[in-house]
């Protein structure tokens, strides 16, 4: 069947830099000292540590694919460092892209989403439960040393943050030193999940991008439950209802899929899903509703206009021939 998906912006372009990692927008932000980077603590306790956190110790080029085996494992994902070094390290650049950080959490069955770049949010996660993986640069703006570590916990009264990093398992920064680092990266920081979860700060932005790029490493089953999270908590989103649509007939489930369908149909006048649902009742041999909505669809095709030409064709070749069983045609992903 020609499904039509609605795609999340694209990947920001990487560039090159030195040491542990590399970076994409290196940004020389201005230091910010402890709490005066905090919007506001009122719903923070005043100290949390996730003393449970794994640690795998790291003294290499390696902090990559340790940060990421740490956070994995955290959420119940098997894995270890030495495991990851072939789909995130670059032996090249001697570290690990950001991109690849992202993408080698999504091949373990994980969704990665970016959170906001504010140390609120940080502790927020923290606080929530969720080791987060930052990047700091440890050296200067114009000499960077790119470094990964997995921020822990938090303190509040002793203006500190506790950090898995390199060698050290409990890293105690001040908040200060800590922005010092974190600004200079540009404050880049992700938490990764399994498909029932979200990280408690992510923004509808951040958690399309981050589902839509999860759907294309997972099952169809997986890949359905992860676009059933976030609809609970965005539930009028159109580009979540249409990836749990296709995820939906991926699995099987027709009737689930044309029920979503018909819900974007209703609420956001969408052509994909007009497509993808006359598409699920020609299957089901109701030709006729199938042309109206097909035509109904033409009108706010756009891009996706010579894919409901070719649905509507469908649709009048399958109403002089009945019985012919129809062919499913090649998924296709649009706006």
């Amino acid at each position: 069947m020609q499904l039509a998906y609605l795609l999340a912006a694209g990947w920001r372009k990487t560039v090159s830099s030195i040491a542990c990692l590399l970076a994409l927008f290196l940004l020389a932000g201005c230091a910010s000292p402890g709490h005066q980077a905090l919007s506001s603590v009122e719903d923070l306790p005043p100290r949390t540590e996730l003393a449970e956190t794994p640690f795998f110790s790291d003294d290499s080029h390696f902090c990559g694919p340790a940060a990421l085996a740490t956070v994995l494992t955290a959420a119940g994902f098997t894995t270890r460092p030495e495991a990851l070094v072939g789909q995130v390290f670059l032996p090249g650049r001697q570290g690990s892209l950001q991109i690849e950080m992202l993408a080698g959490a999504r091949r373990q069955g994980a969704i990665a989403t970016v959170i906001p770049d504010a140390l609120h949010a940080l502790m927020r996660e923290i606080a929530a439960g969720h080791p987060v993986v930052v990047l700091q640069n440890l050296g200067l703006s114009w000499a960077p040393s790119w470094h990964y570590a997995v921020a822990v916990g938090y303190d509040l009264q002793a203006d500190t943050l506790l950090l898995r990093s390199g060698p050290l398992k409990r890293q105690a920064l001040s908040l200060r030193t800590f922005m010092h680092t974190w600004d200079r990266s540009g404050r880049w920081a992700f938490v990764v999940s399994p498909p029932d979860q979200l990280p408690a700060t992510a923004t509808q932005a951040e958690t399309v991008k981050a589902l839509v790029a999860f759907e294309r490493n997972a099952s169809a089953v997986a890949a359905a439950q992860a676009y059933r999270t976030g609809l609970e908590r965005w539930p009028h989103n159109p580009t979540l209802a249409m990836g749990l649509g296709n995820a939906l007939y991926a699995s099987g489930d027709k009737e689930g899929a044309q029920a979503l369908f018909r819900q974007v149909v209703e609420r956001h006048q969408l052509a994909a899903a007009y497509n993808n649902l006359a598409r699920l009742l020609l299957e089901s041999g109701n030709t006729n509703e199938a042309r109206l909505l097909a035509q109904q669809g033409l009108a706010v095709a756009g891009p996706l206009r010579e894919t409901l030409m070719e649905t509507l064709k469908a649709i009048d070749d399958a109403a002089q021939t009945p019985k012919q069983s129809i062919p499913a045609a090649a998924e296709h992903r649009g706006q």
